[in-house]
């Protein structure tokens, strides 16, 4: 089995569990976030400020992860 049999594997994975973590990762700061500002109203502003800072973070790895994958994808360097 060379390397090149089991890119596709290889591609898949990069891109699934990036994808895993970032939704699982969003889906929590978005919980915290709906949970302080239903304890704290005068917060909201502050809050979703950072929340958009701290999702647009965490949806950036995934993006770069996405990107590599295809990269390996459509040029392979094991070649």
């Amino acid at each position: 089995m060379s390397s090149s049999d089991i890119l596709p594997l290889a591609v898949a994975l990069l891109i699934a569990i990036p994808a895993l973590g970032s939704c699982i990762g969003v889906g929590m700061a978005a919980m915290k976030m709906l949970e302080g500002c239903a304890r704290q109203p005068e917060l909201m502003a502050d809050l979703q400020t950072k929340f958009f800072l701290a999702v647009g973070v965490t949806d950036g790895a995934f993006i770069i992860a996405t990107g590599i994958g295809l990269w390996f994808a459509t040029a392979n360097p094991f070649k």
